[in-house]
């Protein structure tokens, strides 16, 4: 409302003192009672300030105008300011001078009327005069005509609205808090504060009369319990935000060098930003380590982005906090939206807190490396112990020392690739290994139970998944191919990540810390660690330098596992070469000078195998003469000239004695496997090369060596050492093998005069001609074959299709029983079910239940066992190497013809089986 006294540039206001408006001023807000006395010697005018004697409130920003515009009755005469009337009068007004002493003589009395204790208005004059003010502690006398400290008292009981209004219009915020620091040491209760208010850097701020020697003993035993060096460092911004009235403020620490991070206890997902200049302001402050204040209504060309999030006019102060290295450890921003800008003061305030949280965030690094380090050593003392004092598998204990690691950095899974120098390759030999915790962090009793066996067995099941990759291809294999360590912080960002393994397993890799492990200077694996679970999710320079310390031990584990595994495979073989040298005997040499004797063989000595291709059946022969035919094979494909005739003869016959006598794979079948190869090499020149022709005939014929009438599966369940040797295709290795211990005996090597690359080669095909003849790689490389030939792909310009070629060619050969004349192919089998039958019979002295196939009580069922062996396995076969060799038709021919025999005499059985069933009804 309009204030005005008519003819005065002064109003008195009853607020303990006179304070002066300007007539070019607008009134400030004051919600208090303004009494406007008219000057004594000035008239009034009609309907004019008489009106306006009672109280009023003024606000501020008042248009004052539309007072001035208001139409008085015609009776008066207009005002036409606040601070004239009647001004166009001819009556003279009174002179500047006179109007300020009268003002001053209105504004006394109004003084003495207050001091008198009158109440004008609603509202009484609680302040009273200064000189009734407290004076040390001690309220003093109310002066006669003022009220009494009761009176006082009992008003602000009647009237709690009045002291609220009056607190919250002229009471800080700091005294508020003093005030209840004292109320909470008197009721001798605690007080719960403001969120802000409630560390222990705010009680000791606020505090006036609290003791200091209990607040620092509570100070350090929460220090002792706290080891989270972010939350201190947010404890102590949180406080200095207080202290210097900030409205809010932010927190970046450093994780990772180069880069700030926004810290917060309820941000899920921070972010983090480049240090440098051009950006914002806390990522500037980072970079120049220096104080900065900066008010958001004035951009500034080195950080244009400001103050992210920060909407409005604010005033902004930057502080650094740095270790005693001057190395970046935080950046606080604090934001003043109301109020005046950051000074000197805040600074200093600031500098005093930092010394205080320098201390504290000190002793936090402190008692969180020692205990850090009282992990590490714990992790080392285990790896020691279980080097030395167990000796386990090297697989059991890679996986212990993983486990170990993965709780040192808090990593979600882990995997380790070992170096293959032969093929330049890594491979997966623990793949995933990961630890099931419950909440408290102890581990399930699911777990416990579960052996250290049977969780090593899971874990290599794992890595057989995954296909080695060459050194440099992918994260691991360019830690390997480079010896450096890389910490990844997001795994799809980086270009070298493959995330193939992802999409199989359905696992997301976030952050991965890659290191090598080198013994001698030289990588021979990679350790991975993959998603970091607490904290940032990304791994520390910490869990670096930890890692650093665990790569040695693990190298040191990993190298005396080897060893140890060498030891143990070294006494296994030992056993089986025991085992081979207690039941052969080397080739008798009247048996190698009678061959010898006789001469290179002939061709007119030998018609029968020449030219009955893919019929020849050696019936009738005794073993000396099939090692005769087996030279004659082998002169009439590879001749005489690059090999030494005697040491054919002295291999040839040591091959036949390294035969064990049993059923059927004896020298027999190893003679009429090399048979049926020397017919398919016969029936196909130019389709193989030389040295695969030699690979594949010495393959064939050594294919069975020392077979001790057992399959893979029975070997392996018995325990016997060749298992413990050979995990897969257990008989086909030791059968190379074999073969390769008779290649190194004195006078045996038929391949001598060969060179080193040509020994390589046709020793590499051998192996892998050999091992074709386990059937359980039979299915895998059909498989492979057949969908080559349904893309009509195939080619034999190919090495990849060549070696699948020759796979079938050897597994066909294995089964060319099946496609022999009738007359062989039913005395055969009943060779081959004798042997079955001896291995059933031994299943049962064990106590198992034999298969229908080896079980002696099911021979009359050997019809319909043939029938679907034939259909299952050896059809198939020849069906699919017929369309990419045409010359082995003739083996296909033979086992249909065999196949409709078998069929017949199923069809004769079950009807036996339908007469026995009438009889027995």
């Amino acid at each position: 409302q309009q204030l005005a006294v008519a003819g005065t540039e002064h109003i008195a206001l009853t607020l303990d003192h006179v304070m002066e408006v300007d007539k070019e001023e607008e009134c400030l807000e004051y919600k208090v009672q303004i009494v406007v006395s008219p000057l004594e010697d000035v008239d009034t005018p009609p309907g004019g300030v008489a009106d306006v004697s009672t109280t009023s409130t003024a606000k501020p920003n008042q248009n004052s105008s539309r007072q001035r515009k208001k139409k008085e009755s015609s009776e008066s005469v207009t005002a036409h300011n606040r601070f004239h009337y009647n001004c166009c009068s001819p009556k003279p007004s009174p002179s500047k001078e006179e109007i300020k002493a009268r003002s001053a003589q209105n504004a006394e009395r109004i003084r003495s009327k207050s001091r008198s204790g009158g109440l004008y208005g609603s509202r009484n004059d609680l302040r009273g005069s200064k000189s009734n003010l407290a004076v040390n502690g001690r309220k003093q006398e109310p002066e006669s005509g003022s009220m009494s400290w009761d009176q006082v008292k009992t008003y602000l009981t009647s009237n709690p609205d009045n002291l609220e209004d009056y607190i919250l219009d002229h009471i800080g915020l700091d005294t508020l808090e003093k005030w209840l620091q004292r109320k909470s040491k008197k009721l001798n209760k605690p007080v719960k504060s403001s969120t802000s208010r409630n560390s222990c850097l705010g009680k000791w701020k606020f505090s006036v009369e609290a003791d200091k020697r209990s607040m620092l003993t509570e100070l350090s035993q929460h220090l002792v319990g706290s080891s989270n060096k972010a939350l201190l460092m947010w404890e102590l911004a949180n406080c200095i935000s207080s202290a210097v009235d900030a409205d809010q403020f932010k927190l970046y620490l450093v994780y990772t060098e180069g880069e700030i991070t926004e810290f917060a206890p309820e941000i899920e997902k921070p972010t983090s930003q480049p240090i440098r200049s051009g950006t914002t302001l806390a990522a500037h402050c980072a970079k120049v380590k220096d104080v900065l204040k900066f008010s958001t209504a004035t951009p500034d060309p080195r950080y244009p982005k400001g103050v992210p999030g920060i909407k409005g006019a604010a005033k902004v102060l930057c502080y650094p906090v740095c270790s005693e290295n001057e190395e970046l450890e935080a950046v606080i921003e604090l934001v003043r939206s109301k109020g005046h800008t950051f000074n000197e003061d805040d600074i200093e305030v600031v500098n005093s807190y930092l010394v205080w949280g320098g201390v504290s965030i000190h002793f936090a690094d402190i008692y969180s490396k020692v205990q850090h380090q009282k992990s590490v050593n714990d992790f080392l003392l285990s790896v020691v112990k279980s080097i030395f004092q167990e000796m386990i598998s090297m697989d059991t204990l890679i996986v212990q020392i993983m486990n170990q690691a993965q709780k040192l950095v808090d990593a979600d899974r882990a995997s380790l690739f070992l170096v293959d120098t032969k093929t330049n390759q890594l491979y997966a030999r623990i793949f995933d290994v990961s630890i099931e915790q419950t909440e408290d962090g102890e581990f399930s009793q699911a777990t416990k139970e579960i052996s250290e066996e049977n969780k090593t067995k899971q874990f290599l099941q794992k890595s057989a998944n995954i296909e080695p990759f060459p050194i440099g291809k992918g994260i691991a294999g360019h830690v390997a191919q480079t010896g450096e360590t890389l910490n990844v912080a997001d795994a799809y960002k980086d270009d070298r990540f493959n995330p193939a393994i992802d999409e199989e397993t359905g696992y997301t890799t976030k952050s991965i810390l890659c290191m090598p492990i080198c013994i001698r200077g030289s990588v021979i694996g990679v350790l991975q660690m993959i998603n970091k679970k607490s904290g940032e999710e990304t791994f520390t320079t910490e869990d670096e330098e930890s890692f650093k310390t665990f790569a040695v031990y693990c190298g040191l584990a990993l190298h005396h596992a080897k060893l140890y595994d060498k030891i143990r495979r070294s006494e296994q073989k030992y056993k089986v070469a025991l085992e081979v040298l207690s039941y052969h005997n080397a080739a008798a040499m009247d048996e190698i000078e009678e061959v010898i004797n006789e001469g290179i063989p002939k061709i007119e000595d030998h018609e029968d195998i020449s030219t009955q291709i893919f019929t020849y059946y050696a019936t009738g022969l005794d073993d000396m003469a099939k090692v005769r035919k087996a030279l004659f094979m082998f002169v009439d494909l590879f001749g005489v000239e690059r090999f030494e005739y005697e040491t054919l003869v002295r291999f040839f016959i040591t091959v036949k004695k390294n035969y064990r006598a049993v059923a059927y794979h004896n020298w027999a079948h190893g003679f009429h496997v090399a048979n049926s190869i020397y017919s398919i090499l016969k029936a196909s020149p130019g389709i193989f090369r030389p040295l695969e022709c030699l690979a594949m005939f010495i393959g064939a014929l050594c294919h069975d060596l020392d077979h001790r009438g057992f399959n893979n599966k029975f070997m392996i369940d018995i325990g016997s050492p060749l298992a413990a040797i050979y995990s897969t295709s257990t008989m086909e290795h030791h059968h190379f093998n074999m073969t390769i211990n008779i290649l190194q005996q004195e006078h045996h090597n038929i391949f001598a005069r060969l060179n080193p690359e040509e020994y390589k080669q046709v020793l590499g095909n051998m192996k892998h001609c050999i091992l074709a003849t386990d059937l359980a790689l039979f299915f895998p490389n059909k498989a492979r074959l057949t969908n080559i030939v349904k893309e009509d792909s195939f080619s034999w310009d190919v090495p990849d299709h060549r070696l699948l070629a020759q796979a079938l060619c050897l597994t066909g050969s294995d089964l060319n029983s099946s496609t022999k004349p009738w007359e062989i192919q039913f005395r055969t089998s009943k060779i081959v079910y004798a042997e079955f039958h001896e291995q059933g019979d031994v299943e049962k002295q064990l106590g198992w239940k034999p298969i229908p196939l080896f079980d002696r009580d099911n021979y009359a069922e050997v019809a319909s066992m043939q029938v679907g062996f034939i259909m299952g396995i050896c059809l198939p076969c020849y069906d699919l190497i017929t369309k990419c060799l045409p010359s082995m038709t003739p083996m296909m021919e033979g086992c249909k013809r065999n196949l409709e025999n078998w069929k017949e005499l199923k069809a004769e059985r079950e009807k036996e089986k339908e007469k026995e069933k009438e009889k027995s009804s």
